[in-house]
């Protein structure tokens, strides 16, 4: 399967071009999902908490068939329709999946007293090791998306050249880099609706967190947070050790750490993301290490393509799974034009 520069040009459905649409229609278009056969696997944390795996086994699989570890994005889990579209596609081509419910999210309700930040990346790290103690001759791949890729370039960074489990490369969609300018894109008139989507669903998983550890809530529950701001201020930066909501996004987003990666990772960033602003990825430099592919459109994690280019109009699907086969050469800015680097 080849992956030539060009089948990342991302164009979109004629219908669907408003980054709105791709966004909201990316999680929601109806679509017929296989039963559930995966096999869990616990991951134990060293702060006690526990994660789960959700293994998917493709057709005639061996100790060193390939893994690709998935990862969710915020208030996401292994039922997230990116996550479930992509097990599917990878086992039937040969691979084999693991789908990572972060900490209080999916199957992994009521395991965790803490909850899942971008400062985590240890969560990630402690996935890769248990695939790599059940299947020691596989090698692995990770995607993260969204907040996933948030921690897993955390993760990356940390680590240097060390290697992470059996990791090889990295390919991370729509991360949030700079915490800080998320905050102030959610403080805008379009930017607030998805404020208040993400609310109500964080709201929701901590207060089930704090009726199973009541030892961890606070002495009087407060009132529904209005912003995402305030959550990470209230519960998600105390939860880390952090004093604010501002120390922890100095701490934990993954910008300033870009330039300290040392292993093969792609970006794939939209232009027109209503979620995570596409500007802030320019604002660090990074690594060699570090490759970036540009999109006009998709929005956030949409990617809904033109008929006919693809088996279905998922282009991002069909991409990842190029990339798994024949990742991108590493350029540098200095060796290409610029517009190599913003794809249309």
């Amino acid at each position: 399967m080849s992956c030539p520069a060009e089948n990342w040009k991302f164009r979109p459905h004629p219908l669907l071009a408003n980054s709105h649409l791709q966004t909201v229609l990316g999680i929601h278009w109806p679509r017929r999902v296989a039963p559930y056969t995966a096999t869990p696997h616990k991951v134990a944390l060293d702060d006690g908490d526990t994660l789960i795996l959700h293994e998917d086994v493709p057709a005639g699989a061996s100790e060193t068939t390939p893994s690709v570890l998935l990862i969710h994005g915020l208030a996401g889990s292994h039922l997230s329709s990116y996550m479930t579209r992509m097990a599917e596609k990878l086992t039937a081509h040969g691979y084999r999946s693991f789908r990572l419910d972060m900490r209080g999210c999916g199957a992994g309700e009521g395991l965790a007293k803490l909850p899942t930040h971008c400062g985590r990346s240890t969560d990630v790290a402690a996935a890769l090791h248990t695939i790599g103690d059940l299947y020691c001759e596989s090698p692995v791949s990770a995607v993260g998306f969204s907040l996933g890729g948030t921690l897993t370039l955390n993760m990356l960074a940390e680590a240097g050249e060390m290697r992470v489990g059996n990791l090889e490369k990295t390919l991370v969609v729509c991360p949030p880099i700079n915490l800080f300018s998320c905050e102030q894109h959610f403080r805008t008139f379009l930017g607030s609706r998805y404020d208040k989507f993400f609310v109500k669903l964080i709201w929701n998983q901590v207060m089930l967190r704090w009726q199973k550890f009541p030892e961890v809530a606070p002495p009087a529950i407060p009132r529904r947070p209005q912003k995402l701001r305030d959550i990470d201020h209230l519960v998600i930066a105390p939860s880390g050790g952090y004093s604010s909501a501002e120390h922890y996004y100095s701490e934990t987003q993954p910008g300033p750490k870009l330039a300290a990666i040392r292993q093969p990772v792609t970006i794939v960033f939209s232009k027109d993301d209503p979620i995570v602003p596409f500007g802030p990825l320019f604002d660090f430099p990074h690594s060699d290490s570090v490759e970036t592919i540009v999109t006009s459109h998709g929005g956030h994690l949409g990617f809904l393509g033109l008929s006919g280019v693809d088996k279905d109009f998922r282009w991002l699907d069909w991409r990842i799974l190029e990339w798994l086969e024949h990742p991108h050469r590493r350029q540098k800015p200095q060796d290409v034009p610029d517009q190599a680097f913003t794809l249309k």
